[in-house]
C-alpha cells in the first residue's frame, strides 16, 4: 500500500481579512501552487483554511515536504516560515484507507452525520454559497444608457425589413461615436449590439471573439503617428476580419483635422462593412461632440450615442443587481456604509462607474464568508457587523450635529459660527417674505483644522433641521472637477454637483481652480468655476458646496469669478490650534486604544510645549494632522516592539513616544526652534 501526506493549512480569520484586495485567496493560491509542484487529489477550500492529499514517492519524503509547504507559503506573502499567520497539520496515510472505507464505517458515519444533522439548528441551503451559472444579460435589464437601448430596439425593428430589401450594408457601413466614462459599461454594451447583430441576421462573424477594443495612441513627434493606427489596421489586413471594434479617439479629440487622422480615416472607409466601429471618447458636452461627430462624417457615416455618468441611484441599484446574481442581499444600515463607501472613491478622482463597484462588492463578500466563517453563520444577508470596516466608522452612528462638534477639541468658536448660520439659514426658509438663500459656504484655514470633520457635520446638521433632504457627505480636490480634454470639464463638474444634490459638496484646495493669467498650458479651472456657479445658483436650495483652503489663495479665488464670492455668504474661519489642544487631541487619540502612565503623557505635553510660534504659524504646519501622524508612528513603534518581546500590543509607553519623535519628519519640527535668524 502506498502512502500519501493528508494535509490540512489554517489561515489567520483577521490576516485573511486583510488579503482581501487580493485576485486570489490565500487558500485558493495555496492549492494552485501545490497542485503544481506535487500531485495532489481531494482538495477543498474554505474562507480561511483548505485540506487535500499528495502522493508521496517516497513516506520518507513526508517531513520534506511539510517544510516546502511552510516555505512556499512564507515566500509567497512574506512571512516567517513559523509565523502564527497560518498553520500547516499533515499525517501520512495508506492511500487504501483514504479511498475506501469499510461498509461498517460507512455505515456509523452516516448515522453519526444523521445525528448531527438533527441536533444542528436548520441552515440555508448550500446553494446560496455557490456561484451561479453566467446568465445572458438582456437589454432592459441594463442601468441607464437610454440612447444605447433605443438603438438595439431600433435594430430589432429594422432588421427584417433590412434583410428583406437586400440592403444590410447599410447598417454594416455605419460606424457610431460613443460619449461615455470609464466604467460605465461600453464593453457590456457593444457586447451586446454585437450580439445583437447576429442573432438578428445582420451580421456575421468570423471569430469566436466578437468585440475588440483598442486605444489611439497620442502622436508622437519622434516616429509620426502611423504607430498610432496600427492596432485598428491590423484587424483590417488579415482575413479574419468581422468584429465589433471599439476605438478610443480621446487623445486624438483635438487633432481630427491633422492629415495623419483624416488619412487613417479613409483607410476604415475603404474597409467599411468588414467591420463596425464604435469611436468612443469621454463623456462631453453636446456641442462638442456634435463638433467630433461632424469631423467623423465628413468621411464615415457615424450615429451619436451619448451615456451620462451613473447617477448615485443607479449606482446603488448596479450593486442590488450584482449581490441578487450571488444571491445576496443588504440591510439597510449596510446600504449606508455601501453609499459612504462609493462617495469615497469617487472623490480621489479615480472612479470607475460599475467596475469599482463592483470591486466593492467583491470585498463585501468576501469580508461576510470571512465573518460567518468564524461564527459558525450561514446566510445570505449582509450585515453591519459582518462588513465592518467597509467605510469610516466615524462617519457612521448616532447622535446630533452638534453633539459631534461639541466633542471635538478647540471648537468653540466654530461651534458658535455654525449655530448663527444654521439659524440665519432656519429664518430666511420659514419667512415667505424673505428670497430663499445661498447657503454655500467658505472654510478658511491651515491644514489639519478640522475644515472637512465640520463640514461633514454641517451637512447632519441641516439634514436634522430639514434644510437638506439627504445630508451625506462628498468631498473633491479643486482639480478633480475639471477634464483632460476640451468639453469634458462642464459635464464633469455638473455630474459632481448632481451627486451632492440635497447634500454637502465640499471642495478641498478649491484656489487649485485659479491660476493667473498667462499661463500658457491647457486649463480648465475657469470652466469649472462657471459651470460650478450656475450649479449653486440653480440649486440654491438643495446643495451646499463648501470651499476649502489657505486664507490668501482663497481670497484670490473669489476675485476670480463675478459671482462666485456673492454666492457664498457664508465664511469660517479656521484658527490654528494651541499647544495645549495639539497635547489634548494626541492623548485623546491614544485613550481610544491603548493605556498608558502619567510619564508618558508628560512626555507627550513637553513635546508639543516645545514646539516654537515659528512652527504652529508655518503656512505648512498641518495641525491636527501632524498630531495623528505622530500617533500613528508611536503606535508603530510599540507594536514593533510588542512583536519582538511576543506580547499583546495595547500599551504606549515614554520609550515608544521618544522613538516616534525622534523620526527625521517630527526632529526636523523640533529643531526649527532653535534656529536663529542673524548672524553668528
Amino acid at each position: 500500500m502506498s502512502k500519501n501526506l493528508q494535509f490540512h493549512i489554517s489561515f489567520s480569520k483577521s490576516w485573511v481579512l486583510s488579503k482581501r484586495g487580493d485576485d486570489v485567496r490565500p487558500v485558493d493560491w495555496v492549492i494552485n501552487a501545490l497542485g503544481e509542484k506535487y500531485t495532489v487529489s481531494g482538495t477543498k477550500t474554505r474562507v480561511a483554511d483548505c485540506e487535500g492529499v499528495i502522493e508521496l514517492s517516497d513516506p520518507a519524503e513526508a517531513e520534506k515536504c511539510i517544510n516546502e509547504i511552510r516555505d512556499l507559503i512564507a515566500s509567497k506573502y512574506d512571512i516567517a516560515a513559523d509565523s502564527d499567520v497560518f498553520s500547516v497539520e499533515c499525517s501520512v496515510v495508506e492511500e487504501d484507507n483514504r479511498l475506501s472505507d469499510t461498509a461498517e464505517e460507512k455505515e456509523n458515519a452516516s448515522a453519526e452525520e444523521e445525528k448531527e444533522e438533527k441536533a444542528a439548528p436548520k441552515k440555508k441551503p448550500a446553494k446560496n454559497r455557490e456561484e451561479p451559472a453566467p446568465k445572458h444579460i438582456s437589454v432592459e435589464s441594463l442601468v441607464g444608457a437610454e440612447e444605447f437601448k433605443d438603438l438595439i430596439n431600433e435594430l430589432s425593428a429594422v432588421a427584417p425589413a433590412l434583410l428583406a430589401s437586400d440592403t444590410v450594408d447599410s447598417f454594416t457601413s455605419r460606424s457610431y461615436l460613443v460619449s461615455i466614462n470609464d466604467g460605465c459599461g461600453l464593453s457590456t454594451y457593444i457586447e451586446l449590439f454585437a450580439e445583437q447583430a447576429e442573432k438578428l441576421g445582420l451580421f456575421t462573424f468570423r471569430s469566436k471573439s466578437r468585440t475588440a477594443e483598442v486605444i489611439l495612441e497620442p502622436p508622437d513627434p519622434k516616429y509620426g503617428s502611423e504607430g498610432a493606427f496600427a492596432s485598428v489596421m491590423q484587424y483590417y489586413q488579415k482575413h479574419t476580419c468581422g468584429k465589433v471594434i471599439s476605438v478610443d479617439i480621446s487623445e486624438w479629440m483635438t487633432k481630427l483635422t491633422d492629415k495623419e487622422f483624416r488619412a487613417f480615416l479613409k483607410k476604415l472607409e475603404s474597409h467599411t462593412g468588414e467591420n463596425i466601429l464604435f469611436f468612443r471618447i469621454p463623456f462631453v458636452e453636446k456641442t462638442v461632440m456634435a463638433d467630433i461627430s461632424g469631423a467623423l462624417n465628413d468621411i464615415l457615416s457615424v450615429k451619436e450615442l451619448s451615456v451620462p455618468p451613473f447617477t448615485n441611484d443607479e449606482l446603488m441599484a448596479c450593486a442590488d443587481d450584482a449581490l441578487a446574481k450571488r444571491n445576496f442581499t443588504m440591510d439597510g444600515e449596510v446600504r449606508e456604509m455601501l453609499s459612504l463607501r462609493i462617495a469615497a472613491e469617487k472623490s480621489d478622482g479615480r472612479f470607475y462607474g460599475i467596475d469599482t463597484v463592483n470591486k466593492v462588492i467583491r470585498e463585501m463578500l468576501y469580508m461576510k464568508q470571512v465573518y460567518d466563517v468564524g461564527h459558525g453563520i450561514s446566510d445570505n444577508i449582509i450585515k453591519p457587523e459582518e462588513v465592518a470596516g467597509l467605510a469610516d466608522p466615524s462617519h457612521i452612528g448616532a447622535g446630533s450635529g452638534f453633539d459631534k462638534l461639541s466633542k471635538m477639541i478647540g471648537m468653540e468658536s466654530i461651534i458658535s459660527q455654525v449655530k448663527e448660520i444654521v439659524a440665519q439659514i432656519e429664518a430666511s426658509v420659514a419667512s415667505s417674505s424673505i428670497e430663499a438663500p445661498c447657503i454655500h459656504t467658505r472654510f478658511v484655514g491651515n491644514p489639519g483644522t478640522g475644515k472637512t470633520t465640520v463640514a461633514r457635520i454641517l451637512g447632519n446638521i441641516l439634514k436634522e433641521r430639514g434644510i437638506l433632504r439627504n445630508g451625506s457627505f462628498f468631498e473633491h480636490s479643486g482639480r478633480d472637477l475639471c477634464g483632460r480634454f476640451v468639453g469634458e470639464t462642464a459635464p464633469k463638474t455638473a455630474a459632481i454637483c448632481r451627486d451632492a444634490y440635497g447634500s454637502v459638496l465640499f471642495i478641498d484646495e478649491a484656489y487649485s481652480l485659479f491660476r493667473d493669467e498667462g499661463i500658457s498650458t491647457a486649463d480648465y479651472g475657469r470652466e469649472a468655476i462657471d459651470t460650478l456657479v450656475a450649479e449653486m445658483e440653480n440649486h440654491r436650495s438643495d446643495l451646499v458646496v463648501i470651499m476649502a483652503g489657505y486664507p490668501v489663495e482663497m481670497e484670490k479665488l473669489m476675485k476670480s469669478n463675478a459671482g462666485l464670492k456673492s454666492r457664498m455668504p457664508y465664511k469660517i474661519e479656521f484658527p490654528n490650534y494651541t499647544r495645549e489642544q495639539l497635547a489634548e487631541i494626541y492623548m485623546s487619540m491614544a485613550a481610544k486604544s491603548f493605556s498608558f502612565d502619567d510619564p508618558f503623557t508628560a512626555a507627550v505635553k513637553d513635546y508639543f510645549n516645545s514646539l516654537s510660534d515659528a512652527v504652529l504659524n508655518a503656512k505648512d504646519f498641518s495641525n491636527a494632522r501632524f498630531v495623528r501622524n505622530l500617533f500613528e508612528r508611536t503606535w508603530g513603534k510599540a507594536a514593533l516592539r510588542c512583536q519582538m518581546n511576543r506580547i499583546p500590543c495595547d500599551t504606549l509607553t515614554v520609550e515608544d513616544f521618544s522613538l516616534a519623535a525622534s523620526d527625521k519628519e517630527f526632529h526636523n519640527i523640533m529643531e526649527q526652534k532653535k534656529r536663529r535668524i542673524g548672524f553668528n
